[in-house]
């Protein structure tokens, strides 16, 4: 791929500068820098020519995406252990984008004035394809030609889709887990003594926490923003015509070799039994010391299927009601509380 990339971007360039330097010398051929110029900015529009020295390859890019509190970190230490494996830890390249996309009125969106309007997308696309690439080069300077660059994204999977329309050539992980764990997952990291309130809860010491005060309220915020993330996501993994790899966290708990195994198959990167053994050994539950797990730790359970007695009975059916397209389809044929 690298000498493709190299020998497109090499003739593109050198047609424009040759047509550049005859045209200057005869009118006649005008036409053809015109048509050299043509070329090489249509090429530099698809991301095929890449003006920007040393820029990271985007088909070594491979995207998590999903929700917070599914495994992510976990898949992205294993991924990360793996040879010729750097690790960019949650840029929020989507979520800076996919936010603020999502609130453009359908107005604004209709006009060329905006800085996000359709008329002018294929403009900006371009710009969302150098900010992410540009980030990526300089956050990872030492990434070297041939490596892959694991991209963890969970809490910016709203912008999913744009990431992916902007790097159709990256490669994406879906990671998908019950949202009922993942609430009841929450509860338990934003309570009081709970890490995520340790650590992100500083503004409101002196205030009982929302997932204390108001459990039922706490289980609708969460899974309407699980909704948001995995609806974005699965709607650009559906989209995505290139290597991609979809697996739900219960699966990657009960057989986390054959998972791995069928994540490297699907993404197309090349691994070995023995690289990926070793992957999944370093990282197992077992080794999680057990200072660091346990309730309202980062590391709690590890096992599916634990809100069934994390989640009162009204939580579950709030959880089931909201994120039913979900679950309906990933967890059919499991124990619903709700109606």
């Amino acid at each position: 791929m690298p000498q493709l990339f190299e020998a497109v971007t090499g003739r593109a360039r050198g047609l424009w500068q040759r047509a550049r330097r005859a045209a200057k010398r005869s009118p006649v051929l005008t036409d053809a820098y015109r048509r050299g110029k043509g070329l090489y900015h249509r090429l530099r529009v698809r991301g095929v020519v890449d003006r920007r020295v040393g820029s990271v390859d985007p088909t070594g890019i491979v995207w998590i995406f999903g929700s917070g509190r599914s495994g992510s970190t976990w898949l992205r230490r294993m991924m990360g252990e793996m040879p010729g494996h750097r690790v960019w830890e949650e840029p929020m390249v989507g979520a800076l984008f996919g936010e603020f996309y999502a609130k453009v009125p359908e107005e604004n969106l209709s006009s060329k004035d905006h800085v996000m309007g359709e008329p002018i997308r294929r403009g900006w696309i371009q710009s969302v394809r150098n900010f992410v690439l540009d980030g990526a080069r300089y956050s990872n300077p030492d990434l070297r030609p041939g490596e892959y660059l694991v991209v963890k994204e969970p809490n910016g999977s709203v912008g999913a889709p744009l990431m992916m329309e902007a790097l159709p050539e990256s490669r994406m992980v879906l990671l998908i887990r019950d949202p009922r764990d993942v609430v009841a997952s929450m509860l338990d990291a934003a309570g009081e003594g709970g890490w995520h309130r340790e650590r992100f809860g500083r503004g409101a010491v002196d205030r009982k926490a929302m997932a204390d005060r108001k459990p039922e309220a706490f289980a609708r915020l969460r899974t309407r923003a699980y909704m948001r993330g995995v609806g974005a996501a699965r709607r650009a993994f559906e989209g995505h015509g290139g290597r991609k790899a979809l697996v739900r966290y219960e699966d990657l708990v009960a057989d986390t070799p054959a998972a791995m195994r069928r994540i490297y198959a699907d993404l197309g990167i090349p691994a070995s039994d023995a690289e990926l053994s070793r992957a999944v050994a370093k990282h197992a539950w077992k080794n999680v010391p057990n200072e660091e797990k346990g309730a309202g730790k980062f590391y709690r359970k590890g096992t599916p299927g634990g809100w069934r007695e994390d989640l009162t009975a009204g939580q579950a059916a709030i959880v089931e009601e909201m994120a039913a397209p979900i679950i309906e389809e990933f967890y059919a044929g499991r124990e619903r509380t709700g109606g």
